[in-house]
């Protein structure tokens, strides 16, 4: 009776002490509204990680410590994303072929990260929109097919991405004109029009106008390129105005040109912000001579006149100007001359172009888009069999190359394809080299791409709209993809204009350490830029350190499997954070696998060559279409590395 009162005992205080624990553990956990749906996709596509939790739940530790709780309550929540649920379970529609979405099940609970980048609720969202209208399209050309390409298969075939446009919708002297552009713009796109100012109003308006989705009031303005006419017998100062504008923003900071003496002026793609810091700092030289440094009102005296006489444009007189995209931002060029350059806004990028409308006191002679993205035209393109991504005939490859790219730069795509990407240890299996694209706002871009996917087999697509600030989430992407998808013992990254010596890589890497490997352009003293004006701005908050652990450059670099694995589950069990500059990301969470106690091998190469092409290249960056073709085109005539001017 006494053993069995014991026995008895010590279970009711073991029951206690359980329900006990229950109860301040798991009811300290605020209760998730998350949706489930979206794994109804997963259901028939398992994740290879079993540890990883599944949304709205919590990570039960290994072993039960104070220490052990307190880490899993400091990690950043799982939220719900708007669009997300809709954008994973739609994919589920397209069951032929799921091997562009094959990296979705891994990054799913690093969408819903409480901490993600600024701009991934954005991203997602429209990248549902984006899809739900990309399916429908799909399903009309379904049909069409069936039914013999009647009805609506017309108006499908008919959805182009031309390397030219000139067609204005209103007449020729109309003072509102309107230039569609289907497939947004690209690096060295342009814009010319030829004009006469017409006085009215005594000014005029040139705007770059983004896609707009059903759910936005309006469209955004990437670029508003206002110009105020100088006036007869007036003080007033003839004036460019340029700005940007957002439905969530609004109008962003003005920049002026001429800017005035307080204007703080900076370079784009290497050229000046505006024409005038040109003329101000050749007056200003002179004026030194007889006048003291700091005297400003005398040069500014001195230079209005000149600043006057030098403006661009004038009432009667005709123009000839030239808007052209680069890498940094946009460019305006008025008759020959250089005049005024224009950072992208944050988000506003030129792929995102969808029309270039015109406004206000001018006369529009002509006008001509060109250098635009054009699409394969994959019924007459005769070697798609020999572009098309071999089959992997190894469980596991030797190198994973992922390449960033964006919907609308098929031409880069393609120059990739028909040059090193026929390196034979590509054609063989033994290298295995994906393109990781987000969807476009743009419904004929993402038509052609979704084509282009399902023709060449090398298209990976993120749940995502391509914001260059996302790109980290690529970079997890491609981790993934080498150690859960295509198993490699490397992984690269690279971007789209980049010349990749295959043979090269592959000769520099025997030898080199299995494990705990960076390989690349490797900057070992590096501090965050604090100039708001950079592109790679980082405010304290992101980063409050000095400087930045070592890190290889963007363009290409290599890392080992075990380092992209522990990549992989830190994002996914939320220990490691989330930062927008990708190669910097990169540097970061491989310092601290290192303080987790691996060792770590920073092998820098000269060879990758990430500003441009030199003698002995392994890698050559900023490479346009045509000179990787004629990279490639020099490498099989001579034998070795010769760089195309």
């Amino acid at each position: 009776m006494k053993k069995w009162t014991g026995g008895t005992l010590i279970l009711v205080l073991s029951f206690i002490l359980v329900v006990r624990y229950t109860y301040t553990y798991f009811g300290s956990q605020p209760p998730k509204q998350i949706k489930q749906s979206a794994y109804d996709f997963f259901r028939n596509h398992p994740s290879n990680n079993s540890q990883t939790p599944e949304i709205g739940s919590i990570a039960t530790p290994s072993w039960i410590n104070g220490t052990e709780v307190e880490k899993i309550k400091e990690k950043p929540r799982l939220i719900d994303v708007e669009g997300l649920d809709e954008l994973y379970s739609s994919v589920n529609v397209l069951k032929e072929d799921m091997k562009s979405f094959a990296t979705w099940p891994q990054l799913h609970i690093v969408l819903l990260r409480s901490d993600g980048l600024p701009e991934t609720v954005k991203g997602v969202t429209e990248a549902s929109v984006a899809w739900r209208e990309l399916l429908s399209v799909i399903e009309r050309e379904k049909s069409s097919k069936v039914a013999g390409d009647g009805g609506n298969g017309n108006n499908i075939n008919e959805i182009k991405c031309p390397f030219s446009v000139s067609t204005f919708d209103e007449p020729v002297n109309s003072s509102r004109r309107l230039l569609e552009l289907p497939c947004g713009l690209i690096e060295d796109s342009s814009i010319t029009l030829i004009g006469i100012p017409n006085g009215q109003n005594r000014s005029f308006q040139i705007e770059l106008e983004g896609a707009k989705f059903q759910h936005e009031k309006k469209p955004p303005i990437i670029l508003h390129y206002n110009v105020y006419l100088p006036e007869e017998n007036s003080t007033k100062n003839s004036v460019i105005v340029q700005n940007a504008w957002t439905n969530e923003v609004g109008w962003g900071r003005e920049e002026r040109c001429p800017g005035g003496r307080s204007t703080n002026y900076f370079q784009i793609d290497g050229l000046a912000s505006c024409y005038e810091q040109l003329i101000r700092s050749a007056l200003e030289q002179n004026q030194n001579v007889s006048h003291p440094v700091g005297d400003k009102q005398i040069n500014n005296s001195v230079a209005h006149p000149h600043m006057r006489a030098n403006f661009p444009f004038s009432e009667g007189s005709p123009f000839t100007a030239t808007l052209w995209a680069g890498l940094e931002g946009f460019h305006m060029t008025v008759n020959g001359r250089h005049e005024t350059a224009f950072k992208y806004r944050e988000n506003l990028e030129s792929w995102l172009v969808n029309k270039v409308r015109v406004t206000g006191g001018v006369s529009i002679l002509s006008g001509i888009a060109k250098g635009l993205p054009v699409s394969e035209d994959l019924d007459i393109n005769v070697d798609v069999g020999q572009l098309k991504a071999p089959p992997l005939l190894k469980r596991r490859v030797l190198l994973l190359v992922g390449v960033f790219s964006t919907g609308n730069n098929f031409e880069r795509r393609m120059a990739l394809r028909r040059s090193w990407m026929q390196y034979e240890a590509v054609r063989s299996g033994i290298v295995a080299v994906r393109f990781l694209i987000g969807f476009h706002k743009n419904a004929e871009v993402n038509l052609d791409l979704w084509k282009e996917a399902q023709a060449y087999g090398d298209i990976q697509l993120m749940p995502f709209v391509d914001y260059y600030s996302l790109i980290s989430l690529k970079t997890i992407a491609v981790c993934i993809l080498g150690t859960k998808i295509l198993p490699a013992k490397y992984i690269m990254k690279t971007d789209d204009d980049a010349f990749v010596r295959i043979d090269e890589v592959l000769s520099s890497l025997k030898g080199k350490a299995a494990s705990g490997l960076l390989y690349g352009l490797i900057s070992f003293q590096s501090s965050p830029h604090r100039d708001q004006d950079s592109k790679w701005f980082v405010s304290e908050e992101e980063w409050p350190k000095d400087s930045f652990p070592p890190w290889a450059h963007g363009p290409g670099y290599i890392i080992s499997r075990d380092i992209a694995k522990y990549i992989v589950r830190g994002h996914q069990e939320r220990d490691l954070k989330l930062f927008k500059l990708e190669d910097v990301a990169m540097g970061i969470w491989i310092e601290k696998y290192k303080d987790n106690g691996h060792e770590i091998k920073y092998i820098s190469d000269d060879r990758f060559h990430h500003t441009g092409c030199d003698a002995d290249y392994i890698l050559a960056h900023y490479q346009n279409p045509r000179k990787v073709l004629c990279l490639w085109e020099k490498l099989q005539k001579e034998h070795h590395a010769i760089c195309c001017d």
